[in-house]
């Protein structure tokens, strides 16, 4: 038992803190958002990643069959929203750090719905998660409790992995008090959410 929640431990964190479009954002969101805005983009982006996982293991072998047509469509969705984010990053107003502050409660709902639809509609957490499901899930004998453990690890490990780069952001926070540094990091994560889209779709 400890070597299975073990092995699924590093399967999920693996998955959770290597870069991608949740870490770009998931960084984006630490540098320029309150913490509580950067918590909830956090939750927002690792309960749907629970729910991601859930939904593969309740229907793992319908999906396998019908992978190939959702794969191709979540791809194009995801890529959609994510050039659209990017054109957003790289457009977005500047503005001084006292300023970008008092305003940033009014963003709290939108930060954790983020969270949530950028994970929602990334291919890689849905394949992931399919590839944890058949690892995992699949070959236990009591496949229900084998699906509720292994959400939970990806909970936490999602917590840990995206949390771990809205800290990053944290950290950058003090370094973007001018304009020009806003400027620059927000065209930065806009280029590399263009990378991550080219690289979804080569």
């Amino acid at each position: 038992m400890t070597s299975s929640l073990l092995a699924m431990g590093v399967f999920t964190l693996v998955g959770a803190i290597t870069p991608g479009p949740v870490n770009v954002l998931a960084l984006r969101h630490g540098a320029t958002r309150s913490p509580q805005a950067c918590g909830l983009y956090v939750l927002g982006a690792s309960a749907s990643y629970a729910a991601v996982v859930w939904a593969m293991g309740q229907g793992a072998q319908w999906l396998m069959q019908a992978l190939p047509r959702l794969s191709a469509l979540s791809q194009w969705l995801c890529a959609a929203y994510l050039l659209w984010l990017a054109w957003q990053l790289a457009s977005a107003p500047v503005q001084a750090q006292q300023a970008q502050s008092r305003g940033v409660h009014a963003s709290l709902p939108q930060a954790l719905l983020q969270g949530a639809a950028v994970q929602t509609l990334n291919p890689k957490a849905w394949l992931v998660a399919l590839a944890g499901v058949g690892l995992f899930v699949l070959p236990s004998a009591d496949m229900p409790w084998a699906l509720l453990r292994f959400c939970a690890i990806s909970l936490i490990a999602c917590l840990i992995g995206v949390g771990s780069w809205a800290l990053l952001g944290q950290l950058l926070s003090g370094w973007l008090r001018t304009p020009q540094r806003q400027r620059m990091f927000h065209r930065l994560l806009a280029l590399l959410l263009v990378a991550s889209v080219a690289a979804m779709l080569a």
